[in-house]
């Protein structure tokens, strides 16, 4: 058995953030491996629900490029040091999560995404997802992903801890996930 601790965080007054934490329930440890990615898949989706999304890679970008080649994923290049990963179909995210699960990389949901957004995908080639802290804002969430360590850490005004909850618990119970806020 799984749990998936939502939790706000206190980033700052400038910043509202949520913190989801996959641990395994006997142990605490957190969860990695093909049950992981299969998590954060569905978690992902969840999110973004009917707003456009992609996954911003800014390290190891020409290794990110040639398993997306490989594998039919579309992406783009975002920035000299930044990809722009469409969100591929459930299964084949879920191998892309699992293959890159070591690395850290973020998540963008939201109608700006279809315009572009020069000024930020230059940011995150040079400064990493530190670059969301000024243009989060912008769209309906940004996330930096740290599934190695089983945290997804989701800066956004639109939703709320009780929201990503209402939203991941369906999706998640059939992997047996309790999906809850810590005490």
């Amino acid at each position: 058995m799984y749990r998936l601790e939502v939790d706000p965080l206190d980033l700052g007054e400038d910043v509202k953030a949520i913190g989801l934490e996959l641990i395994d329930e006997e142990n605490r440890e957190p969860v990695r491996g093909a049950a992981a990615a299969q998590i954060w898949g569905r978690v992902l989706s969840a999110l973004a629900a009917t707003e456009p999304w992609g996954l911003d890679f800014f390290s190891h970008v020409e290794r990110v490029a040639e398993y997306c080649t490989r594998h039919a994923i579309a992406f783009r290049r975002a920035g000299a040091r930044c990809l722009l990963v469409e969100p591929p179909a459930e299964a084949t995210l879920e191998e892309l999560l699992l293959r890159f699960e070591a690395e850290t990389f973020g998540v963008r949901a939201g109608e700006k995404l279809r315009e572009g957004d020069a000024e930020l995908e230059g940011a995150l080639s040079r400064r990493g997802v530190d670059a969301y802290h000024h243009t989060y804002t912008n769209y309906y969430f940004c996330a930096v992903c740290d599934f190695e360590n089983g945290f997804l850490t989701l800066l956004t005004r639109r939703l709320w801890a009780s929201e990503v909850m209402r939203r991941a618990q369906p999706l998640l119970s059939d992997l047996r996930v309790n999906v809850l806020i810590p005490q």
